[in-house]
């Protein structure tokens, strides 16, 4: 008996996931079907593809090469999916976008249903990871990457831009005062991040140039943490427009030091492997993106 592209998927699938019942449930399956599919097709190719313990698994060197093919099989028939469909004008397929999770949570999340609408043939896979991923081994279509980009194998369009704030919630600013000067900040609590020192140079004009580095009094890896830290009134942060528009227009956070901002935006970039004849799909979800990314970039806090 020859295997079959759906045990070659929950194969790959496990593989990916690091275990059984992980990949049960990306499947739907349960894991007792998972493992009797596996066991089939080592029966079906009489070898054995994985060492199985109850803590742990191992590929054998046959379950290595199997892996290696069994991926390139499967995305040759994603890349002939993918042929046909364009040549039906209808996108269709899995889509699996990788962003960091307040990029996801303000900027993908709330336009979902209409996106799904415009093309419900799109199987979306939304994944969030703050740090920087390998696309490959994520199996990862795009990822949506936030300030300048590092020198890179990968194809990258610029998505458009995002202007930063300093911001506070009234409730800070009623307790310890507004700042009407940079050097004011000096005074205050500063909320900024764990992860990339470059996030803690606000844009602001001062004395040595337009980039005011913090010191901050709580540090987080996530935009979204500090973000919620603001709302909580345990500080200054400095955030991207695309994160606190909304809370700036409801006055859950007031805007800071206007005058003094140097205008300085974040560049946020789509990265991904294919550069030409991208599959419908994700041309499809860039146009869409772009489109809502270029509203916010322009949007007044009056709505």
């Amino acid at each position: 008996m020859k295997a079959r592209s759906d045990e070659l998927q929950i194969f790959v699938c496990v593989i990916e996931c690091g275990s059984i019942s992980a990949a049960a449930e990306q499947v739907g399956q349960t894991p007792s079907a998972v493992s009797r599919t596996l066991s089939r097709l080592e029966a079906k190719l009489e070898t054995t593809l994985i060492n199985r313990t109850t803590r742990r698994m191992d590929l054998t060197e046959e379950g290595k090469y199997f892996f290696e093919q069994a991926k390139l099989i499967l995305d040759q028939m994603d890349q002939l999916e993918e042929r046909l469909s364009s040549r039906q004008q209808t996108p269709s397929g899995r889509l699996r976008i990788n962003a960091a999770a307040p990029f996801m949570l303000h900027a993908i999340v709330p336009y979902i249903d209409e996106f799904r609408r415009l093309y419900p043939d799109i199987q979306l896979e939304l994944n969030s990871n703050d740090l920087l991923i390998d696309l490959l081994e994520q199996s990862t279509d795009i990822a949506i990457r936030i300030g300048t980009l590092a020198d890179s194998t990968l194809h990258a369009r610029s998505l458009g831009c995002s202007p930063l704030h300093i911001v506070a919630s009234p409730a800070y600013l009623e307790r310890h005062g507004t700042p009407t000067a940079v050097a004011d900040l000096s005074a205050h609590s500063l909320l900024g991040f764990t992860q990339n020192e470059g996030l803690n140079q606000w844009p602001l004009r001062y004395e040595h140039g337009d980039r005011w580095p913090i010191h901050a009094s709580i540090s987080a890896s996530s935009g979204e943490t500090i973000r919620h830290l603001a709302l909580e009134g345990q500080g200054i942060a400095c955030l991207s427009h695309f994160m606190t528009i909304e809370d700036i227009r409801a006055g859950r956070l007031q805007v800071l030091l206007e005058d003094s901002n140097s205008g300085y935006r974040q560049p946020i970039n789509a990265v991904y492997y294919r550069n030409s004849q991208l599959a419908l799909r994700i041309q499809c979800f860039l146009d869409f993106i772009q489109g809502k990314l270029a509203a916010y970039a322009n949007a007044q806090f009056n709505g």
